[in-house]
């Protein structure tokens, strides 16, 4: 995939860019761990998909801070129903079964519904970044830089 670099994505440094992205993640996995500690069920497992890829999103921009919003959440998808296409084969299951972290990462059991839910995760992670782009070129237009 491609990473297009576009001029409203340029609104902060890309080490500041970093740093908005780390804590988001730090931020996701903290929902991502709320949500399973106060929710059972498909609300905590269907959360968890959307929460997933988020997290995911906020890795690309960790990874490549001037890529546009829209270009981090098609990554973040494309690599959340890799994974999900992925449980298809044995590799997973195999992996999930000696490792706690592989199984985490990479699921088991492929489930058609969670390609709904990643791509919800997605959209949500792409409004996210679409708003905070917005509201710090807008904050920087205010201060005159």
């Amino acid at each position: 995939m491609t990473f297009r670099i576009d001029e409203r994505s340029r609104t902060g440094t890309p080490a500041r860019t970093r740093w908005a992205a780390a804590t988001a993640a730090l931020g996701t996995v903290g929902a991502g761990l709320g949500l399973r500690a106060v929710a059972a069920g498909e609300v905590a497992k269907y959360g968890g998909d959307a929460l997933y890829t988020v997290l995911i999103l906020t890795l690309v921009v960790l990874a490549v801070p001037r890529a546009t919003p829209l270009a981090s959440a098609g990554a973040a998808l494309a690599v959340s129903w890799a994974v999900e296409f992925l449980q298809l084969s044995e590799v997973p299951y195999e992996l999930s079964r000696r490792s706690a972290l592989a199984r985490l990462v990479l699921g088991s059991t492929f489930n058609p519904p969670d390609l709904l839910w990643y791509a919800i995760g997605a959209a949500a992670g792409w409004l996210a970044h679409t708003a905070l782009l917005r509201t710090t070129a807008a904050a920087r237009r205010r201060r005159g830089a």
